[in-house]
């Protein structure tokens, strides 16, 4: 049998390096910085966006890491997209990978048009016949998407016939016409601005997907050429991008097909050398932020650590210097705060 513990053996924290914890003391709060500092202190989910800030800092701080930034969920149409621009505008990201509808919303906001609160009594049957699509609390209006087509179909009118596209491509050329007709900030302005290229790996599962299917389907019945698109010069384009970085980051919002198109680049570039000997290299990242309410027992990719991450070759271990923090919230709560944390403690 085993004997009861003594009161003698028992440790004190201190002896064992641990950290002890600090109660919340809004007293001393002035900025959100402050706030956001004080809750690295506390414990469970508070604990957590301390800690991711603390991380963004560093990676952001970090003059040799090349930062890329994830998006994935309703960020835009949930009014996030000016964060996402500040993390932009302030150099902390050099490469935005992000689904389509989030790029589409954006657009719509930074065209000029608005996006508008759900009201619970009015029934989806009825938002339909109004042109009014629900994202859970939001409304986005077709006519909106719409005049996104318009815009679009403009776009694509001044670009030859002989290019390939790829999803950044198009970004760089929306993200150019915001500069030169739109007045207010947008992300893809920002990012055209700043040279930061955005990158959707599942391009056709958006609007801005479809509208290109509707500027080509409408040349075909003119018998004019259609556009070819080529998902391959995005994989590429980012692949070169990050292989020669002394180190990598990645700031996730969400996860699906932009975080793992843009954590694969690793083990590609691992499989390269490997498989043609050329063109290759070893690169797994060094720093990873993580907001998603996603649980990871369902074994899912949105929802798993980056300790997982660690066994694909996608991320460094902490015993080898990795850095990294995951907080499970809903990101239009944790993002906001976390990003202007770091922004205050870099002076942006």
């Amino acid at each position: 049998m085993k004997k009861q513990r003594k009161s003698a053996q028992f440790k004190d924290g201190f002896s064992e390096g641990l950290k002890p914890l600090r109660p919340l003391a809004l007293s001393e709060v002035r900025t959100v910085n402050d706030l956001v500092t004080q809750m690295s202190h506390t414990a469970f989910g508070g604990r957590s966006v301390g800690e991711a800030a603390d991380v963004l800092h560093k990676m952001v701080s970090d003059k040799d890491c090349f930062v890329v930034l994830t998006l994935s969920g309703a960020l835009t149409v949930a009014k996030m997209g000016l964060v996402i621009c500040d993390l932009i505008d302030s150099g902390m990201v050099q490469a935005v990978v992000s689904t389509g509808a989030i790029m589409a919303h954006g657009f719509v906001e930074s065209a000029g048009m608005s996006h508008f609160k759900y009201e619970p009594h009015l029934k989806d049957e009825k938002l339909y016949k109004s042109g009014y699509n629900r994202v859970y609390d939001t409304l986005e209006l077709e006519k909106n998407l719409d005049n996104v087509e318009l815009i679009v179909r403009k776009v694509l009118d001044k670009i030859s016939r002989k290019t390939t596209l790829s999803s950044e491509l198009i970004n760089k050329r929306l993200g150019e016409y915001l500069l030169e007709n739109a007045k207010g900030r947008g992300i893809l302005k920002s990012a055209f601005t700043k040279k930061v290229p955005v990158y959707v790996p599942a391009f056709t599962d958006s609007e801005l997907g479809l509208d290109l299917g509707i500027y080509n389907r409408k040349a075909k019945l003119k018998k004019k050429p259609l556009f070819r698109f080529d998902p391959l010069l995005d994989l590429e384009s980012f692949t070169d991008l990050i292989k020669d970085r002394k180190r990598i980051g990645i700031f996730t919002i969400g996860g699906g097909v932009p975080r793992n198109w843009a954590q694969q680049a690793a083990p590609y570039l691992d499989i390269i050398q490997k498989r043609i000997k050329s063109g290759g290299g070893f690169k797994r990242y060094s720093y990873g932020v993580r907001i998603c309410p996603e649980p990871t027992h369902w074994g899912g990719l949105s929802g798993c650590t980056y300790s997982e991450g660690v066994s694909w070759g996608k991320f460094l271990p902490p015993r080898e210097g990795g850095r990294w923090a995951e907080v499970y919230a809903d990101a239009t709560i944790a993002l906001p705060m976390i990003v202007k944390a770091v922004l205050e403690r870099i002076g942006k």
